[in-house]
């Protein structure tokens, strides 16, 4: 009878708990719900009740629908990226705080001096995954107690430095741009390129958050007791529409010195519309304020006024000099293997340097330590694979990506007499990185891409890039490490021309660059951290070798081959001098050389330098220094915090380029040569002065800045009339060195979060250039400035995507720019018995204005986590309203009449559909 009792109380206590279980779970649909009514709601259903303060919760809105949902998991999607906390006892009190939890219990050990989770300085790489807590879940790390280093352990100054690496928690890429912030203090850091932080704090206990675009934001709590070592990893987000998405403070763009610098995140861009639905970063970059092209069949940028050839372009410290595939309507970069781009248009860093415009340093993903992932993807003209993934796991992981084309097709839609036209390409890009030790870590990269194309078949192209680099990287303790690069960079290209048999030749062009760089980065303290380091590369150029092609009776011709030897020094330190102004400094000492072997032309001193005037010839033996030119560069930006959400930057810059792109067209083309500068040819040189405010709006969900600037630029090349640049021994009597003058200012509003986001700039900017070379023998637009053959007063792009579900969104893409500037014939002459063109000043006309629709459907496979691949559907149109745009403006005499043409590349509406597989 006693076990009956007993069995029935046991019952009833039973039933009890899980009555009290079910009266606990939570059925709702809350939309644009205040916090009281939400709260309201949750107290009829539970026995639950709410502590807050209603003033600090008065603006929170909630918007969630869920079934039979546990309180502490719905607290969690609601505060999810919030600053609020909460904390629920044994009673079912449930307090609502803000920035801090409120703490229930103490954790165990507290009395006996030891944290829940301990991080010795003396095992530097122990992250905080735990070997015995293995199951430790983000809420439950970020409410743990981390105790790093050991009581009466080494201290910097009375200072505690901490330091580490933020990775993926998906696939532990290290992760560059990450925000750290540390509660109740104004320090804020940023991780580097290898995702390395290093902080020093005061002992005790510390909150240190963390922020990176496209992952969720985490906290950890901290107890220094001395030096020691912290990585934390970031989760990737993956937002769900019916919750409630509150971003966090995002303020790198108003707190950096860093001015005109943009980053992309490469999630954003794959939304963006392009041709044939092939990712093109280049075309994406184009987009951003003060960045502008000549034409739609060009790779090509100009910044703020600048050439083609004054943008620094590297793709994991590999110099591509020529970043376009099928007659530029390709960029050569394969999207699939990138994690980071960051263009840097104004304040360039002291590290960087040979040219004066601007920087694109794009870096490829590291690979996956985890485990083999990889992409593949086939559309109307390109197919591509990239594999990534562990070598040895957690040690040495691999990256590879290949993409080629099969367009053949679609050039034999073009009109009758390009039927024989053909084009293909194929890019290939390998990244190795290895973890030798603690302090040492190895990286390998190479990339190959190869071009060709007929648009006859009397007439063929091909061209070739061909790098690759080694990289090695030493940590000499957490707050000093190294990084030493040796590579080399290789761009050739041929042409094939065969029109009239007779003279039918073959021309061959190739660039070797040999470089080497040691950059050292040093974090004094909070207030200060410095970057030096020395450089030094080796530029062969064969400029040119003409041969005769199918037994024709062409004449061989060679140019000699030219060499020069370019270093530097440099030196910057980045000063926080307070909590509102912050400024970085450096400078660049940049020394060049150029060497024999090489015979020069003499002229007469003093008369201008034409083949007339030419004197006699000097040789120069082999390793001889024929000229030497040690030009300085500064850099210095600072930055004042007028409020928490608005900064004004301002920053001046110089800078040097010691190599010249010749070309006869305003676009990049395959045919481009580069010249290096010598005693006929001076050295490019650039100065730029900015200034800047930046705002942020709605917590940091909408940026907004306005960019003004002014450019000088010194020793530019620009042509004479008729004249020739392939195949010149005398290359200095065909072209003139002119000054030039750029400005202009850039408006940007950006929207980062939310079913839709996307940006709008505007761009007003100039760019002249004016004959100054004495020796040049003809004056141009009467030695008066005039514009330059990329100035467009006006332009404006809108890129927006809204995201309907998880499975389907759309995205649109809107250019205009004003036409280009050009030279028409105005008038007919008679000379001699014979008709001339009369021609206008140079650059005083434009081709017509450029305006371009892009729109694009994104449709998602199923979101399921275990499946072995996720696919996609990308379906959209380019130009959508089919707009005849001018490329350039072309004359021809018919009938005894001269008539101009428009060409336009894309002059229809062009539809395309592509496949893409994740795995």
């Amino acid at each position: 009878m006693k076990k009956l009792k007993l069995i029935t109380v046991i019952l009833i206590m039973c039933i009890s708990v899980v009555h009290a279980q079910e009266k606990n779970e939570i059925t709702g649909n809350f939309i644009e719900s205040t916090f009281d009514d939400f709260v309201n709601k949750i107290e009829a259903q539970t026995s639950y009740t709410f502590y807050y303060d209603r003033k600090t919760m008065d603006s929170f809105r909630v918007t969630i629908q869920i079934k039979d949902a546990f309180l502490s998991s719905l607290l969690n999607k609601v505060f999810e990226n919030t600053q609020f906390e909460f904390s629920i006892d044994k009673k079912n009190n449930v307090f609502i705080t803000r920035g801090k939890p409120i703490a229930l219990n103490l954790p165990p050990g507290f009395f006996q001096g030891q944290a829940l989770v301990k991080v010795e300085s003396r095992k530097p790489e122990i992250s905080e995954k735990i070997k015995t807590e293995k199951a430790i879940s983000q809420a439950g790390i970020e409410n743990k107690i981390i105790q790093v280093g050991t009581p009466g352990g080494p201290k910097t100054g009375g200072k505690v430095n901490i330091s580490g690496y933020i990775r993926s928690a998906e696939n532990g890429e290290e992760l560059s741009g990450v925000s750290l912030s540390v509660e109740g203090t104004n320090i804020q850091v940023i991780t580097d390129q290898f995702g390395y932080y290093s902080l020093q704090l005061p002992p005790g206990k510390q909150v240190i958050n963390y922020s990176f675009m496209g992952t969720f934001d985490t906290r950890r709590q901290i107890m220094l007791y001395s030096d020691g070592r912290l990585n934390v990893d970031l989760h990737q987000k993956i937002i769900q529409l019916k919750e409630v998405v509150i971003e966090p403070e995002k303020e790198r763009n108003i707190r950096s010195t860093v001015m005109g610098m943009e980053r992309l995140n490469m999630a954003a861009i794959k939304q963006i519309p392009t041709i044939m639905g092939e990712i093109d970063v280049l075309r994406i970059v184009q987009n951003l304020p003060g960045v502008k092209t000549v034409g739609e069949a060009s790779t090509g940028m100009n910044v703020r006024g600048g050439a083609t050839d004054q943008n620094l372009i590297l793709f994991n410290d590999l110099n591509i000099y020529n970043p376009s595939h099928l007659f530029g309507f390709f960029s050569a970069i394969d999207p699939d293997v990138i994690k980071d781009v960051a263009l840097f248009k104004s304040s360039i860093p002291a590290k960087y340097g040979g040219r004066i415009s601007s920087v694109l340093d794009i870096t490829s993903l590291d690979g996956n330590s985890k485990k083999i992932s990889g992409s593949a993807g086939i559309g109307l003209l390109t197919s591509k694979l990239a594999i990534n993934g562990p070598i040895v796991k957690d040690k040495t992981t691999f990256v590879i990506g290949l993409r080629s084309t099969y367009s053949d097709w679609l050039l034999k839609l073009l009109p009758k007499e390009y039927e024989k036209s053909s084009g293909s390409f194929y890019d290939g890009t390998i990244h190795i990185s290895h973890k030798i030790n603690k302090k040492n870590q190895l990286y390998l990269n190479g990339y190959v891409s190869n071009d060709q194309f007929s648009l006859d078949a009397p007439t063929r192209y091909q061209y070739q890039n061909r790098n690759a680099n080694i990289k090695w990287r030493h940590n000499f303790n957490s707050r000093f490490y190294a990084v030493w690069l040796l590579g080399a960079d290789s761009y050739t290209y041929a042409s094939k021309d065969s029109v009239f048999a007779i003279q039918a030749y073959q021309l061959k062009y190739k660039i070797d660059q040999y470089k080497t760089k040691l950059d050292f980065s040093y974090f004094l303290n909070n207030q200060h951290t410095l970057s030096f380091g020395a450089s030094g590369q080796l530029y062969k150029i064969m400029p040119g070798e003409l041969t005769p092609w199918n037994n024709s009776l062409r004449k061989s011709d060679t140019l000699e081959t030219e060499q020069a030897l370019e270093s530097a020094l440099y030196l910057s330190d980045q000063f926080n001098v307070n909590d509102k102004f912050s400024i970085e400094a450096g400078a660049r000492i940049n020394m060049y050389n150029y060497l024999g072997p090489q015979t020069m032309y003499e002229y007469a001193a003093g008369l201008p330098r034409i083949t007339d005037n030419i004197t006699g010839i000097k040789t120069y033996q082999k390793g001889k220094i024929i000229s030497t030119n040690i030009l300085p560069d500064y850099r210095v930006g600072f930055r004042y915090m007028l409020s928490s959400k608005l900064s004004m930057k301002a920053s001046f810059n110089s800078l040097s380029q010691f190599i010249h792109q010749i070309s006869n067209t305003t676009a990049v083309t395959p045919t481009d040569i580069w010249k290096l500068s010598n005693q006929y040819i001076s050295p490019q040189q650039g100065s730029q002065a900015s200034f800047g405010l930046y705002r942020n709006f709605k917590n940091n969900t909408i940026e907004t800045s306005v960019e003004v600037y002014y450019k000088w630029i010194k020793n530019y090349l620009d042509y004479k009339s008729g004249a020739s640049l392939l195949m010149n021994h005398h290359l200095e009597t065909d072209v003139i060195k002119t000054k030039g003058k750029a400005y202009g200012a850039e408006f940007f509003v950006k929207k980062t979060t939310g079913k839709l986001n996307g940006w709008i700039s505007y761009t007003y900017s100039r760019s002249f250039i004016k004959q100054d070379d004495a020796l040049a023998g003809e004056t141009i637009n009467h030695g008066n400035y005039y514009p330059s053959n990329f100035d467009q007063p006006h332009s404006v792009a809108v890129i927006g995507n809204y995201k309907f579900s998880h499975r389907f969104s759309v995205s649109m893409n809107m250019n205009y720019n004003t036409g280009r500037p050009i030279t028409l014939p105005i008038g007919v002459f008679d000379y001699e018995g014979s008709a001339r063109m009369l021609y206008s000043d140079r650059n005083e006309y434009r081709i017509p204005d450029y305006f371009r629709t892009d729109l694009s459907i994104n449709i998602e496979g199923n979101h399921k986590v275990h499946q072995l691949t996720h696919n996609s559907w990308n379906i959209g149109v380019y130009n959508l309203t089919g707009r005849k745009n001018a490329y350039s403006v072309y004359f021809i005499t018919e009938d005894g009449k001269v008539k101009g043409y428009k060409l336009s590349i894309f002059g229809t509406a062009i539809p395309y559909l592509t496949y893409n597989i994740r795995f």
